[in-house]
Order: C-alpha cells, then sequence, then structure tokens
C-alpha cells in the first residue's frame, strides 16, 4: 500500500468519525435549543370559557402575543375543581410551549382535598412566576338586612341548620368551613359547580351567604347584585383598601390568601422558565395590569423563579394544615 493511499484512507477515517459526531450531537440535541419561543404558545385555563378567572387568562395571552410576536392559543378545560387542566399541564411536554394560567393556591389546596390527587403537585409542576394575590370575599345579596360580618352571624346563629352558605371551589369550601367553626355557626354547605351557578341561588334566596372569588365577587358588587362584607385575608386588600377583613371582624385566625400563577411541568429548562418569569413580570409592571388586576379584585405579585417555587412549596403544607382546621374531608 503507496503511501499516498494510506493518508487517503486515514482522512476518509477522520471525516467519517466527525460526521458521525455531529449526528450524535445533533440527536441528543434538546428541542428548545431552537430560539424560544419558535411555536405557539398554550396557555391552560381550568375554568369555563366567558367566565372571570378565564378573562385573567385570555388577558395575558394577548399580552403575551404582542410581547413574543408568536400565537397564543388558550385552551379551557375546567372540571374537577380545576385538575383536569392540572393534570394536562403536569403531563405536557416539558418545553415551554404549555403553560397554565391558574391558582396557584387552587393547585395546592388540591392536595389535600383529593384522597388521590392525580399528580405529585410539589414534584411535577414548577411556577414560573406569580401573577397576583387576592382574598376571597363574605357576600350577601344587595337587598340582604345584613350590612356586617357581626349582623349576618347573628342571623345564622339564630336561624341555626336553617342557614346554608355556596361554596363552588378549593378557595371558597375552605373559606366557608373555617368560617363556620371560628364562628360557631350549624350553617349548611350548599356546593355548586361555578361562581355564577353560586350566585345565581344566592340571588334566589337558596342560600344565606358565600364566599366568591375575588374576580366574580367585584364584578358582580360594582354591578349591584352582591354586597361585599369581609375579605378572608389578614390584611386589607389595596385594590379594596375600605373593606374589613374577617380578622378585623373579629377572626383573627383568618389569612386565607389566594394566589395566581404561570406554572409548567416539573422539567421545564431553567432557561425557559426565567423567559416566562421573564415574560409575565414585564406585563405585571405595566399600570394597566395592574388596574386590570386591580378591576378583578386582586393585587400585583411580582416575583423570582426561586421565590414563586419556595412559595408554593410552603402553600402546599399551608392548605393541608388549613384543610385539618376546617374538618373537611377529602373526597
Amino acid at each position: 500500500m503507496t503511501a499516498r493511499l494510506m493518508l487517503a484512507r486515514l482522512m476518509l477515517a477522520r471525516l467519517m468519525l466527525a460526521a458521525l459526531a455531529v449526528g450524535l450531537a445533533m440527536s441528543f440535541t434538546p428541542a428548545h435549543a431552537q430560539p424560544y419561543p419558535s411555536a405557539d404558545i398554550h396557555l391552560i385555563s381550568g375554568f369555563a370559557p366567558g367566565s372571570g378567572a378565564d378573562v385573567m387568562v385570555r388577558y395575558f395571552g394577548e399580552k403575551l402575543r404582542l410581547l413574543t410576536g408568536r400565537t397564543t392559543v388558550v385552551e379551557n378545560k375546567p372540571g374537577a375543581n380545576g385538575n383536569i387542566a392540572i393534570e394536562y399541564t403536569a403531563r405536557a411536554k416539558p418545553d415551554g410551549y404549555t403553560i397554565l394560567v391558574h391558582a396557584g393556591s387552587g393547585i395546592a389546596g388540591n392536595q389535600h382535598l383529593f384522597k388521590k390527587p392525580p399528580i405529585d403537585a410539589a414534584k411535577q409542576l414548577r411556577v414560573a412566576a406569580t401573577i397576583n394575590r387576592q382574598a376571597f370575599m363574605l357576600t350577601v345579596t344587595p337587598d340582604s338586612p345584613y350590612k356586617s360580618v357581626a349582623e349576618l352571624v347573628a342571623a345564622m346563629k339564630a336561624k341555626g341548620d336553617k342557614a346554608s352558605y355556596g361554596s363552588n371551589s378549593v378557595q371558597s369550601k375552605i373559606a366557608g368551613a373555617l368560617f363556620k367553626k371560628a364562628a360557631g355557626l350549624e350553617a349548611v354547605e350548599v356546593q355548586y359547580k361555578s361562581g355564577p351557578d353560586t350566585m345565581r341561588e344566592q340571588q334566589s334566596g337558596a342560600i344565606d351567604y358565600a364566599f366568591h372569588d375575588p374576580q366574580l365577587a367585584s364584578v358582580q358588587a360594582k354591578q349591584g347584585r352582591l354586597r361585599l362584607l369581609a375579605v378572608a385575608s389578614g390584611t386589607r386588600m389595596k385594590m379594596a383598601p375600605d373593606l374589613p377583613t374577617l380578622a378585623e371582624s373579629g377572626y383573627p385566625q383568618f389569612n386565607l390568601v389566594g394566589w395566581f400563577a404561570a406554572t409548567v411541568p416539573a422539567a421545564t429548562p431553567e432557561p425557559v422558565v426565567r423567559q416566562i418569569n421573564a415574560w409575565f413580570n414585564e406585563i405585571l409592571a405595566a399600570d394597566e395590569s395592574r388596574d386590570f388586576l386591580n378591576t378583578f379584585g386582586s393585587d400585583v405579585w411580582i416575583s423570582s423563579p426561586e421565590e414563586a417555587q419556595a412559595f408554593f412549596l410552603q402553600d402546599i403544607k399551608t392548605w393541608g394544615e388549613n384543610v385539618k382546621l376546617s374538618g373537611v374531608e377529602p373526597q
């Protein structure tokens, strides 16, 4: 074999090895190596289309579209106290294109309200960004004779087990049970599928009072369909500074604050999580977003991914304590 032939074969072998290395590298390149985002972004809504919370999801969907230049698609997956949307997100591809805009407090509460939650939220979900803080509101109808928490409690004690209240979510269920226990009431809980269903029954006189999410309660109060008596937080909310808290009304143990977040599958790459956090924080920093969230009964909450996830993990523990204190039996 001539020296020239040996050199040619050696060069050919090296070229083949180089090509193989490139092929292997490409086969292991993660999907998010393409500029993110390079596809449509799907926002998952655990609420029915047109509901107060769904309007919030769509608001952020539109803002993300303008900020990213990508199409944003809102997918409604209501039902099972939000578990359908929560499980769908947890099992989605962790690439940043599936984002659940939902109550982080609701996700945390579901871990304790169900005997067999569909997922382990602490291990399968990651909070990329917080959105707001909000407190459920104790409400009666506008024509109700009760204009304060004290008046409502006195009347409900007089009615005994003939008194009733409505619930339709994790937070409203726990708030109702804690209030009943703290006030020493015998009121019967009536569970509904949604906030609008609860409100219709409330206005018909079928129930005496209800804890509503601030999105629904604030809007309905402004339209004269509900009267707000108190918020279930330990301190007053900036969006409703004149509305007393249940703590001020004689129940100091009340500090039941809900919060919304942008949540993704736990395995979502860190750079993608940070990008989602940056987008939401930029949206939330605008006065328009602050005013929008105030309209829906909540205050803006901006945080880092680390702060958001740490709060989420702590809130899972907090809701476990709330469920025990309320006496609510997991389903």
